[in-house]
Formats: structure tokens, sequence, C-alpha cells
């Protein structure tokens, strides 16, 4: 079988996957590393998110965000980057025949970043103010909350954002000293799909010369203990409650993660889910509800999301508790798990129209399991679920004592929820 990318790993190290595709005009070129906020400690949590945000500050080559935002403007380029709990990724998006624009734009970014002290001083203002937007948004805020709950004080359990007390006191050696420690060739792979040519392997080589040869710092091990349901509330004044309600899962590497991806489909992902017909069609109690299936290299959950009217908290999360307690009892019949399977499939063959989407799905496997599946290769491992898996997968990870609950809204008291707990 001939396989839609080719890779190559040069003497550095530093990993490249190209990915052509036929019917786009577009290119992403996109530029992962593996490091994130789970490689910080106490002292520096935020460094790697803040980090990210410094190199749209300038280099030698383009000495301020006006040039480097400029650069890609001017051909009507997407670009971005991102930082989460494993990895940071910087990438442009444009038209194919500026392929060498996007090379020359990112690798200069990743690599040449000036960090000024001015300039951090200027951006640490950018990030608190970000740091608040995300606390004044429940929605997005009780990922961090859930991720609290679930970790504790430990790198898994802190926000990728930081915390503004630590924020403020950040030095420029700081982040010399990340850059120096976590950005390496031996953990960065660059990924370029969509509208390519020729021959990558000579630019990247040219682009990517002054790279990091120094063996990255690995991360701490997650430590996971539980052996009561458990609670956590932040209280906030809000007229609606958000709230995650789930349980520790399976990590990357696991043979069970398909199971626990079909099994959350089949919950909540959809209008026709069990979750929304039930929480939010019949019941009426709000207007999101959705299920996620959240695998790292080494944790994973799977867990309810819904924001609902104050008064009707108690309800819901019962509905949502009945709901597993019907996968652990009653298998899943054929017709709801073959929807199921063709939702996931679909999906991801919609997504993959895109070459940033294909990039990020070839640059993710690459860098975190060190090998690739094709999408018909995940297919092949969706297609091999079946109801007693399922059935199994529920019994094993929907257990009282595994029930986790995380909510946001005006309350004080823990015990009323803790109490409804219960499968």
């Amino acid at each position: 079988m001939i396989k839609p990318y080719q890779k190559h790993t040069f003497k550095s190290g530093l990993r490249l996957v190209t990915v052509p595709m036929k019917n786009t005009k577009a290119v992403t070129v996109l530029v992962l590393v593996g490091t994130g906020s789970k490689y910080e400690t106490k002292e520096i949590n935020g460094v790697s998110h803040f980090l990210e945000h410094m190199f749209f500050r300038g280099t030698k080559k383009r000495p301020s965000t006006l040039v480097i935002a400029t650069d890609l403007d001017k051909v009507g380029g997407n670009y971005n980057a991102f930082t989460d709990l494993e990895r940071t990724g910087y990438w442009a998006k444009v038209d194919g025949k500026h392929l060498n624009l996007a090379l020359d734009w990112v690798s200069d970014m990743f690599l040449n970043s000036c960090l000024r002290a001015r300039d951090i001083e200027k951006e640490r203002g950018v990030i608190i103010e970000e740091i608040n937007m995300y606390l004044d948004t429940p929605i997005d805020y009780i990922s961090d909350v859930w991720s609290d709950l679930l970790y504790g004080d430990q790198p898994a359990g802190w926000s990728v954002l930081g915390r503004e007390e630590v924020i403020k006191r950040l030095k420029r050696q700081n982040f010399v000293d990340y850059l120096q420690n976590h950005y390496s060739a031996r953990n960065t792979v660059v990924v370029a799909a969509g509208n390519i040519g020729y021959d990558l392997k000579n630019k990247i080589q040219k682009y990517f010369k002054n790279i990091n040869i120094k063996k990255s710092k690995d991360k701490n091990l997650v430590i996971e203990k539980q052996k009561n349901p458990r609670v956590l509330i932040h209280y906030k004044k809000t007229d609606q409650t958000h709230f995650y309600l789930g349980v520790r899962g399976y990590n990357l590497f696991h043979r069970d993660r398909y199971v626990m991806e079909v099994l959350s489909t089949i919950l909540g992902n959809g209008m026709s889910s069990r979750l929304w017909i039930s929480v939010r069609e019949k019941e009426g109690l709000g207007y999101y509800v959705f299920t996620e299936n959240n695998v790292t290299s080494d944790t994973g959950y799977l867990a309810a999301g819904a924001g609902i009217d104050n008064q009707r908290v108690d309800k819901a999360i019962k509905i949502i508790l009945k709901e597993y307690k019907g996968i652990i009892d009653k298998k899943v019949g054929q017709k709801e798990i073959r929807k199921a399977k063709d939702y996931i499939k679909g999906k991801s063959i919609l997504r993959m129209e895109s070459s940033d989407t294909q990039a990020r799905f070839y640059a993710n496997q690459e860098l975190l399991e060190n090998k690739i599946l094709t999408l018909e290769e995940k297919f092949a491992k969706i297609e091999a679920v079946t109801a007693d898996d399922i059935q199994r997968v529920a019994r094993d990870i929907f257990k009282p004592e595994k029930l986790n609950l995380a909510l946001i809204g005006p309350f004080k008291d823990k015990n009323k929820f803790q109490k409804l707990l219960r499968i």
C-alpha cells in the first residue's frame, strides 16, 4: 500500500513529514515541539504558553510583531500558534506558491526569537488579560477546574496559561533556560501538508540548520490516585452552572482507547446522541451538552460537559449518571454502534479536507506516539470495536468510586453533590 505521507529523520534528530494533497492549492507548514505545561515546575508554570507568545514579538530578520504579521498578511496567509499539556505548535497556511515564505517565516520564529526584556514586559500584560478573560468564561474555565480535580497540585493539574502571580515574576532567563532545555531537534517534527511540488528535505535542512541538538528534558510522571467519588466547586455568581461529570480513562497507548472513542460518541457527540436527547431535547435542561474523550501520552478521561440552569443541576447530573449506567447494564445495539462509527469516520474525513488538519493529524502521531497510522488504519481500529468491548470498558471506567464532578456556579456546599455521585 502506498502511504499518503513521506517521513525523513535528519542527523540532528529533527523529523520531517510531508503530505502531498492533490485537490488543494493551499499548503500548511507546522512545527510541533514536544513540550507544554506538563514539563513545567510550579515556579515557572505558564512559561510554555508565554514563550509561544514571545515568538511573535520579533527576530533579527523580522524585528517586530508588525513585520512578522505583515509578511503573511500580504499574501493572505493564515497563521497562529498553540500550547497545551504536551505540545507547542507554530504554523502558517498559504497559497502553495508561497511555500518558501511559509518555511522561512515559521523557522525564523521558531529558531531566532529575540526574547527582548522590554517585549517580555509588554507581553506580560497580554498574558494576564488572557488569564482574566479565561476566568470570566466559565464554559472554557471549567476544563481547568476539571484538571485540578483529577490531578491536583502537579503539572497535569495546572493551567496551561499559568497563574498571574507566576506570570508577573518570570524573568528573561526563565525563557532562555526553558528554550534550551525543551526545544530540541530530537523532540521536534516539521510537517508540510497540501500543495507540495518538490522534495523538501534540502529546504528543511537549510532553514533548520541552527536548531538546538541538546537532549530535551523529560516531564515528570503523572500521579493518579482515587478511591472515592470527588467533587470540586469553583464558586462564582453565575446565571448558569457549567460542569464536567466523568471518569479517568485511557492514555494514547492503551488498547481500549478506540473503544472509549466510540463510547464517548454514543453518549454525547451529535444532536442524536444519548445525552443530547435526554438532557436537552426531552428535558430542556440546557443549551449545550457533550462528551469529551481526552487522551494524552500518560493520561486520559471521559467526561460529559453541560451548561445548566442553576436550579436544575441536580436533575441533569442524575440523567447523565443514568445514561452511564444504561451502557453498563445493557449492550449497545448494532444500529447505534454503526451510527457512532460512521459519525467518527465522516467527521474525520470532512476535517481532513483541510491541509492544516492533515498537518496536525500526522504531526501529533509522529511526535507523541513515534509512529503514524493512516486514516484508513485508524478506521480499522474503530471498526474492530464491538458491543462487548463497549460494555466491558463502561463497566471498567464507570464505577462509583471513580466518578468526578467539577462545577462552576453559585454553590458552596459540595456535600449535596457528593451524595448524587452514585451509579
